[in-house]
């Protein structure tokens, strides 16, 4: 959200410069992301470069069809000839100049120029150049007469200090220009103005007709009647306001509502009155099937939980989305309904969300917005409305539900103390939530305005109002006066061994979503209210996530990729909620051993001792599949597109089970390793870890051993394969002799034979 600074200092005096209001803000209320500079840079002289100007003569250049040359009053008493491009003005007009000199909007520095043989000294501004608006197909034209020479900082608003602010969803009182104003009245003891806008005189009793059929979802709507309307472009100093807070000006009518909205926070709608058919507003859900062409031009089809506005025959809105194209404000309108009105926000989320339709209003009413802006909001755009489109307000109707009230939450000073760790007087407390709008009895019964009634319903509510006003004075420490001991659990310890050994594995933690867009397991479990369609089914596994991580970083250029997470899986568990899981996932490139070979270096970690058997997975590679007691351990499927990735996915809590309380470890081995390899052969159905786990049981000393071939063909006999295994001897007390490695050898194969009927090759 964009707020310039000169519309909110409108609303409330205060002595505070600009970058201490932003620092307050960003401390207590939301975040401040930068203070922006638009149009004309305050440099020193600069602004007194800009200067009305009155064009005395205006004719075509004699050596470009395509421009005209001008002689412009610029207050100096001599005119300055001006060549200039557009053809939107001609002599006697009123218009905005910038001379030589002149820093523009972007940085450029203005100079006295040649343009096709004729000299100009100075610049005819349109509003897009001086950053009023977005119109830069003719010159800014002044309606009112002004003297030349004027500076014209004293006409438009030629620069503008922006607050560029990003607010959080339980607090949509500051998604307005006054909500903020009254933190900074609040913040820096500022006096906060009334709201602003004044009902003009009404010139008519025309009935206007409201049939509100859900007041669930529409508990207030005011239709307000216009006549003689003329539609114009807004003056600049509304269209100014406008692009400085984010918005494209429209025409007077529109921006009225836009310009309201944004200082008040409650969105409003106009509707050429001529063309609601039916002559009066409808409120109601939409009838299955029911259709309405909105105003981006698509036809969208509705559903039975969408609510509409309609003219009494068709749907003309969708209420606090937007509106329709068949009743839409344009240059020919001269009679106008306007629309304030307050809708409930769960159904207005639901519907944008399935229309994948969101727009300025949306983002507002699906954050509950105070009903009791609208009458405000209401006044404001009338005041607009007559003053700048020449419209009569002629009618008025009101349709209402019951309102609910404010809450009432009762406060204990003490217990905000106790909270926050600091002591803040009684007096210096009630000070802070008035100041906020709270009112406070006598007995500390606290009654919430209604612009907070949403996110202020308890007292620990009230507490945090009291802190976030000395953040600074809160301290990083507990108060001595209650001492606090913890410890880690067995399972956050352990959890933080396996961070440890994948991290020395190579691999990187990364974080994912826990919801997708789909899951390999039909049973999982699907979001009611989905927050999009790629984020609505709870995962049960940590694999797509994993996976897609990992296909990001090889579309940047990453060579070699090895990711681990450790996170929640959410299991069915034949009830609403679902069974929550600690899993580990890992990813790697470098196929199925590059997997097996972390999920081996937990294990032994862990003083666990895994247990490896053959397994098929549709979403692993055949033959390259393996599954231990906790888990699953392959390669990606080549179906997958993986790239040969290795992948693994153990349960945690299944997997530290067994883990003993303390772990005892090893003395690191400084006696170097003795390294033989060994080529036995065995029948087809052996397992080659079975080889591995017989070879450790026989020798003690063997501190490495790991299969790296597997040969089948000539000359080993059909039906038996040959499976290398490379060793590794190594004891803690000696250096190992050649006699001892070759006796520890012929141990393994002599257990391998008669376990397995092995034979040793070559």
């Amino acid at each position: 959200m964009k707020v310039p600074v000169s519309w909110l200092r409108e609303y409330v005096d205060t002595p505070a410069p600009t970058e201490e209001i932003a620092e307050r803000l960003s401390i207590s209320t939301l975040e401040v992301e930068r203070i922006a500079r638009r149009g004309v840079p305050d440099l020193d002289g600069n602004l007194g470069l800009y200067r009305v100007g009155l064009v005395v003569e205006a004719g075509k250049h004699p050596n470009a069809d395509r421009l005209q040359l001008c002689r412009v009053d610029v207050g100096e008493g001599e005119p300055r000839q001006i060549v200039c491009g557009a053809w939107n003005f001609g002599s006697g007009a009123t218009v905005a100049v910038a001379l030589p000199g002149a820093v523009l909007p972007g940085g450029q520095r203005l100079e006295r120029a040649k343009l096709r043989g004729e000299v100009s000294d100075g610049m005819i501004l349109s509003e897009q150049e001086l950053e009023l608006g977005t119109d830069h197909t003719g010159i800014l034209v002044l309606s009112d007469p002004h003297e030349p020479g004027t500076p014209l900082g004293e006409v438009l608003p030629l620069g503008e200090d922006v607050l560029e602010v990003e607010t959080t969803p339980n607090r949509p009182d500051l998604l307005s220009v006054y909500g903020i104003a009254r933190e900074v009245a609040a913040l820096t003891r500022g006096e906060l103005k009334p709201m602003p806008g004044s009902d003009p005189e009404r010139s008519g009793d025309e009935p206007v007709e409201i049939v509100v059929e859900d007041y669930e979802g529409c508990p207030l709507y005011i239709g307000r009647l216009f006549r003689e309307v003329t539609i114009a472009p807004s003056p600049p100093w509304v269209r100014a306001r406008l692009v400085a807070a984010g918005m494209r000006p429209i025409s007077n009518v529109v921006d009225a509502t836009n310009y309201a909205m944004l200082a008040l926070g409650s969105p409003l709608h106009a509707f050429d009155a001529d063309r609601l058919a039916g002559g009066r507003i409808g409120v109601r859900r939409a009838r299955p099937g029911e259709e309405i062409r909105t105003l981006d031009g698509v036809v969208r089809t509705l559903d039975a939980a969408d609510l509409l506005i309609t003219d009494g025959e068709r749907p003309v809105a969708i209420a606090g989305i937007m509106g329709g194209e068949d009743s839409e404000v344009t240059d020919t309108t001269t009679n106008v309904l306007l629309e304030a009105a307050n809708f409930e926000p769960v159904g207005i989320l639901r519907s944008s969300e399935r229309l994948r339709l969101r727009s300025e209003a949306s983002n507002r009413w699906e954050k509950g917005i105070d009903p009791q802006l609208a009458r405000p909001a209401a006044v404001l755009a009338t005041e607009l409305m007559v003053a700048n489109a020449g419209a009569r307000w002629v009618g008025e109707a009101e349709a209402a539900g019951p309102l609910p009230e404010p809450p009432v939450v009762r406060m204990r000073p003490e217990r905000a103390d106790v909270v926050n760790g600091l002591e803040v007087e009684p007096q210096e407390q009630r000070d802070i939530l008035v100041r906020l709008g709270f009112g406070v009895a006598d007995d500390w019964t606290v009654t919430v305005p209604s612009w907070r009634a949403r996110d202020v319903t308890r007292e620990i509510d009230l507490v945090e109002e009291i802190a976030r006003f000395r953040l600074e004075d809160v301290p990083f420490t507990l108060p001595l006066r209650r001492a606090v001991f913890g410890r880690l659990s067995k399972g956050q310890r352990l959890r933080r061994v396996v961070e440890d050994v994948l991290v020395g594995c190579g691999y990187s933690e990364a974080y994912t979503w826990s919801l997708q867009a789909s899951d390999r397991d039909p049973r999982a479990l699907v979001v009611p209210e989905p927050i999009s369609a790629e984020l609505r089914v709870l995962r049960t596994s940590l694999l797509d996530g994993l996976l897609a991580s990992a296909r990001h970083n090889i579309d940047l250029g990453v060579e070699s990729v090895a990711l681990f997470e450790i996170a929640r899986v959410y299991l069915p568990s034949g009830g609403q909620l679902p069974e929550e899981r600690w899993h580990v996932g890992g990813i790697a490139s470098g196929g199925f051993f590059s997997a097996k070979g972390a999920v081996e270096a937990l294990y032994d970690a862990l003083k666990l001792e895994p247990t490896f058997e053959r397994a098929e997975e549709p979403f692993l590679h055949p033959g390259k599949a393996a599954r231990v007691d906790s888990g699953w351990i392959g390669e990606l499927h080549p179906a997958l597109g993986s790239e040969g990735f290795g992948a693994f996915e153990l349960d945690l809590e299944r997997l530290i089970a067994d883990v003993p309380e303390r772990i005892e470890y090893e003395d690191v081995i400084t006696y170097p390793a003795l390294r033989q390899d060994l080529a036995v052969v065995v029948d087809e159905d052996v397992p080659a870890g079975e080889l591995v786990d017989a070879a450790r049981a026989a020798v003690p000393e063997l501190r490495e051993a790991h299969v790296f071939d597997v040969y089948r063909g000539d000359p080993v006999p059909e039906g038996r394969k040959s499976v290398a295994l490379a060793l590794s001897f190594q004891a803690s007390d000696r250096t190992l002799s050649d006699e001892e490695a070759a006796g520890m050898r012929e141990r393994i194969v002599a257990a391998l034979s008669e376990r397995f009927g092995a034979e040793p090759r070559g």
